[in-house]
């Protein structure tokens, strides 16, 4: 972060035994707020997994500068400079600024909105002055003009505490007292200030000051004081950290000040973590004794009496303490405090399973955290896609039992401060031992509730902060998403994750012992998958309720975030197993684009993430494939429709081109993939995408070397891998069982009987009318497909069966039953029937393999023994429509469009089509020119021409 700030106000002289001047601040630049985010998202540099280049959705969802602006403007992110060593009689301590900058934490502004913690203050009446300078007319103030107007002020105050009885405290006036006026009025000063962060600095030195200085034993004069640095961190909310650090580095009789110190954590005014450590150490293992006894009476006070704290607010204390009391001679109830302190705050966070809340129940706190609200309506199950989870129980907002949404964001008020805080592992690893001991943790239906209502708050408090829809930025790209704020979900995801890890290192201690049981062993698994299903089953239910308005961003930024966490040096799950990447296929499955088409662009960069491509294709056995074949196939069904006409809006044009550098990807490094998959995703590519449709079927295996299809008087059924047969996945057969054809077609085949199968077939290859125009057009593509390659397939296998000559073999293609079955299709079915057809047997004309050289043959037959013309047009179109697009180019439909120009059998350039106009002519003489020349290019090239001819239609 750059230091830009300027000076303060100028000194004035030091007050004896008091705090000296401010000397200047420093303003917290783009990058200290940035290092207050936690979990941050790496999204690649590029469009998409492999650094494709262009701009990312993830680029887009990553803060901008103006967001950033913007949040340093709310935080007001200012640190003083100043050297309390006077005020806190400590001499000789130096400036507290000389470490490294202090930065304002994103996480204060989530407590803000969700109403946790220490960020909330009491609202009272403002008086008449106060009013005034709340006003829009005033001017802002300068730091001096705001320090004399407190001095004229706690005059007044310090008059009116000596009015009111010693033993009173603040909290008992009315709201209409003068007390409580001329605190609201030190707010207002505050706020009114030009640099409101240096103002509430000095002013709450002062105020700081005073509170040590007040009459032995007067409760009025400690709660008053507490009270005005309520109101000044309601300005500033830095000023809790630093009054941490004032309190730790003051004299011993002011940090053990029981009193204060209990005002102090009551009215949130300390960094509980942070003071934990200190007191901890200074407790010097139970030889300090009167550290000893501070700490035990800030125990029994404040998580027993009066609890305002938990177990993991102290742990360190805890810890010490629970080891003073084990050794000889210590105080017999020192133990059982412990022990009680701990166990209440389990209680209280498992509160829930008995109905009631989790979390502080002092008045204070219930006034800290009122509920959030989402735009959600009032309970109603979650309604799920077909592919998506089932509602359970758990997703019903209306069925949870009554304050467990109080109780889930008193949780989350408890991690937001950790998060914030020092402590690091150890006051998580204790924030961690409460949920367990509380219950939270048994990956039961209350976890799922849990978990539900943590993302509903996280995404709530993200979608508080987007502006008005009339606000959005224009930047040089065009229009730029407005700013949000992340942090409540970027806090969510890592207490998933350190949940999980907490889980799984808790069996493997166990395992370790001999007494983990195999359902503890996966137990960090099931919470892992709930947190996923819960995050599933929230942007449904957003979906539901905000239709067309949805913001999917938030909900991005927490897939993106567990995805990273897969790349993490010490992950919490296995990234490579299965068991882990299943769960995230599913969730994102449930909310594939046909169920939520506002999630489209999130869910094709959820997919192709670095973090989760590469592993689900690399994982053993090949078992991610089907996996992510599906995640694939629904992006294509879902841009299917659009995709038919050639009229493409700009946002189908964006994920069209990015769904293609998705295919470029899994063609540059997982080939073999798309050798497999090749024909459920051509199932799924409209007939109008015919490059997409290139990009799949030019993939072969990385282990074959192409041989140049160019090479004159290639002998292609010569070739060694010509009577291979590819590696297919999918089974066509499975089709037609599914539309009761196998059987059929089984039984032609082998008897050619009935007579009328023919006819019959062409029927069943139609659509009922209501599916036609559902999918704009009258036949059913994928059981064309399907049994154009089952046909293929079982022609195949009989040719091998009988070992023949060439000779013999190319009649006993033409005399088989498949090739009877062909022939009639294509005479008798009409111009689109026929083209269909036609593309089904293109689409098998891929690398040197049998089913390529088979249904090379068949093309070239069809062309040649056509006895109408407008056949031999449609075979030509069909090859030439993927010959003129950019490459790369199949290696069959190279060879076999080579073959139909060149040898005079087919007297390809004696048909009127060639030369029907000019234009037609000069395209069929370049591209025989372009078949006949150029050398074989490699599959790094192709991909390198594609990218290229991206960047230029862009």
């Amino acid at each position: 972060g750059g230091l830009g700030g300027g000076v303060g106000a100028p000194p004035s002289p030091p007050m004896p035994n008091g705090p000296p001047p401010i000397l200047g601040a420093v303003d917290a630049g783009l990058g200290s707020i940035l290092s207050s985010r936690h979990v941050p998202v790496a999204i690649p540099a590029g469009a998409f997994a492999g650094g494709l280049g262009g701009p990312s959705l993830g680029q887009l969802l990553q803060p901008s500068a103006a967001e950033m602006a913007d949040a340093q403007a709310a935080m007001d992110p200012v640190s003083a400079e100043a050297d309390l060593a006077a005020a806190l009689g400590m001499p000789g301590v130096g400036s507290l600024s000389s470490g490294e900058p202090k930065s304002s934490s994103a996480m204060d502004a989530m407590r803000s909105s969700l109403g946790m913690g220490y960020s909330f203050g009491a609202q009272d009446p403002l008086g008449a002055a106060a009013a005034a300078l709340a006003g829009s007319g005033t001017e802002s103030l300068s730091t001096g003009a705001v320090m004399e107007m407190h001095r004229t002020l706690m005059l007044r105050v310090e008059a009116l505490v000596a009015q009111e009885q010693p033993a009173a405290a603040f909290e008992s006036l009315p709201a209409e007292h003068a007390l409580r006026v001329a605190a609201a009025e030190v707010r207002e000063t505050v706020r009114a200030a030009q640099s409101a962060g240096e103002a509430a600095l000095a002013v709450a030195q002062k105020v700081f000051k005073k509170l040590y200085e007040g009459p032995q034993g007067s409760r009025m004069h400690v709660t008053t004081h507490l009270a005005l640095l309520e109101h000044v961190r309601d300005v500033h909310q830095r000023l809790v950290k630093e009054l941490t650090t004032w309190v730790i580095y003051s004299d011993e009789d002011r940090k053990l000040n029981q009193e204060i110190v209990e005002g102090l954590v009551r009215a949130r005014l300390l960094s509980l973590t942070e003071f934990d450590s200190h007191v901890a150490k200074l407790m010097n293992g139970g030889r300090h004794a009167a550290a000893t006894e501070f700490a035990t009476h800030l125990v029994h006070q404040c998580i027993l009496l009066e609890p305002m704290a938990t177990a993991a607010d102290f742990f360190n204390v805890l810890d010490v303490l629970g080891k003073v009391a084990q050794r000889p001679g210590a105080p017999e109830n020192l133990g059982q405090l412990v022990e009680q302190a701990r166990n209440a705050s389990a209680a209280t966070l498992g509160g829930q399973r008995s109905g009631t809340p989790m979390g502080r129940t002092s008045e204070t706190s219930r006034s800290h955290t009122p509920e959030p609200t989402l735009a959600s309506g009032p309970g109603g199950a979650v309604s799920a896609s077909a592919n998506s989870l089932k509602a359970s129980l758990s997703a019903d907002p209306a069925s949870d039992p009554p304050g467990l949404r109080e109780s889930v964001a008193a949780m989350f008020e408890e991690w937001a401060r950790l998060c914030d805080s020092p402590a690091g592992d150890e006051g998580q690893l204790a924030f961690a031992t409460q949920l367990q001991l509380a219950g939270l943790l048994q990956c039961d239906e209350t976890t799922e509730r849990v978990l539900r209502i943590l993302i509903e708050l996280a995404t709530a408090h993200c979608l508080s902060t987007e502006p008005p829809r009339d606000a959005s930025l224009v930047g040089p790209h065009g229009s730029v998403p407005p700013p949000l704020n992340f942090a409540a979900i970027d806090a969510c995801a890592r207490l998933v994750m350190l949940l999980v890890k907490f889980l799984r290192k808790e069996a493997q201690s166990k395992e370790g012992t001999g007494g983990s049981a195999p359902v503890e062993r996966g137990l960090h698994l099931v919470l892992f998958k709930q947190a996923l299903d819960m995050s599933a089953t929230v942007l449904c239910h957003d979906m539901d309720e905000r239709g067309p308005t949805l913001n999917p961003r938030p909900f991005f930024r927490l897939f993106a975030a567990w995805l990273t966490s897969l790349a993490a040096p010490d992950p919490a799950v296995n990234p490579d197993a299965m068991s882990t990447l299943w769960p995230i296929t599913r969730a994102l499955l449930t909310v594939q684009p046909a169920r939520i088409p506002g999630f489209a662009f999130a869910y094709l960069e959820l997919i192709a993430h670095r973090a989760f491509l590469p592993r689900l294709l690399l994982a053993q056995d090949q078992k991610g494939w089907p996996l992510f074949q599906r995640l694939l196939s629904v992006m294509l069904k879902f841009m299917e429709p659009y995709l038919r006409s050639a009229k493409l809006s700009e946002p189908v044009r964006l994920l069209y081109k990015g769904t293609l550098r998705v295919l470029l990807v899994l063609l540059h490094d997982f080939p073999e993939f798309l050798c497999d998959q090749h024909f459920n995703l051509c199932d799924n590519i409209p007939p109008s995408c015919i490059q997409m449709r290139n990009l799949v079927l030019s993939a072969f295996p990385r282990n074959m070397r192409l041989p140049d299809p160019f090479t004159p008087n290639l002998k292609v059924d010569l070739l060694p891998e010509i009577s291979q047969s590819p590696r297919i996945l999918a089974a066509p057969d499975h089709v037609l069982l599914n539309k009761q054809m196998h059987a059929q077609v089984d039984h032609y085949m082998s008897t050619r009987q009935p007579a009328n199968f023919c006819e019959d077939l062409r029927a069943f290859l139609l659509l009922p009318p209501h599916e036609a125009s559902a999918c704009g057009t009258r036949y059913n593509v994928p059981m064309l497909n399907a049994l154009v390659l089952y046909m293929g397939m079982q022609a195949i296998a009989q040719l091998k069966s009988v070992p023949t000559t060439k000779a013999k073999g190319q009649n006993q293609i033409l005399q088989s039953v498949q090739m009877e079955v062909f022939q009639y299709l294509v005479e008798e079915l009409d111009t689109e029937g026929r083209y269909l057809l036609l593309n089904a047997i293109a689409n098998q004309l891929r690398y040197p393999n049998n089913h390529t050289h088979y249904f090379s043959c068949i093309l070239l037959y069809l062309f040649g023994d056509a006895q109408q013309e407008i056949i031999q047009e449609q075979v030509t179109r069909v090859l030439l429509e993927r010959l003129i697009v950019n490459r790369p180019h199949p290696w069959g439909l190279l060879i076999t469009f080579i073959e139909l120009i060149k040898n005079p059998r087919y007297k390809f350039w004696s048909h009127g089509f060639t030369r029907c106009a000019p234009e037609i002519e000069k395209l069929f003489e370049s591209v025989a020119r372009s078949c006949m020349g150029p050398p074989l290019r490699s599959q790094e090239d192709d991909v390198s021409g594609v990218m290229a001819g991206l960047q230029v239609s862009e």
